[in-house]
């Protein structure tokens, strides 16, 4: 599978699933100042191997903004939230105020955190930043494509 995700000249970026060559989906990401809400899953999922948004639709289920609740998934997007607060911050917050955040937000929605370490986080970020630099030389009109295996 495929994400590609193409900047827009207004006030949202769009993700195409991408299957066997063929866009079976399309999604309106509202623009947010750093790299799209969705690319930064595919940021985390990839690094840690978890099952998150991106992984549900690998496994079939339609790309929504209201997937049904799912433990790990939903430690997932906690985490997701996280790291986009950190993107906001420059990218720059320190590993173990990330994960203090992260537990505090899975608390917060009642929701079982992910174990992780501040390797993790270290590692997400820097995919994070990867992704940043590639969308940040995307022209509007232009196409970012991740493969998501």
């Amino acid at each position: 599978m495929q994400l590609v995700f193409t900047k827009g000249a207004g006030k949202h970026d769009q993700m195409a699933v991408v299957r066997d060559g063929v866009a079976v989906e399309r999604i309106e990401c509202p623009k947010q100042g750093i790299i799209p809400h969705d690319m930064v899953h595919y940021g985390v999922e990839s690094t840690l191997h978890k099952r998150g948004f991106v992984d549900r639709i690998l496994h079939g289920e339609a790309a929504s903004f209201q997937m049904a609740a799912e433990e790990e998934s939903d430690g997932v997007e906690r985490l997701v939230e996280v790291f986009q607060a950190d993107g906001w911050s420059g990218w720059t917050s320190a590993p173990a105020d990330m994960l203090d955040l992260y537990q505090v937000t899975c608390n917060a929605r009642q929701c079982a955190p992910l174990e992780l370490h501040a390797e993790d986080i270290e590692a997400v970020r820097s995919k994070l930043l990867e992704l940043s630099a590639q969308w940040q030389s995307v022209a509007v009109g232009g196409h970012l494509v991740l493969d998501f295996v």
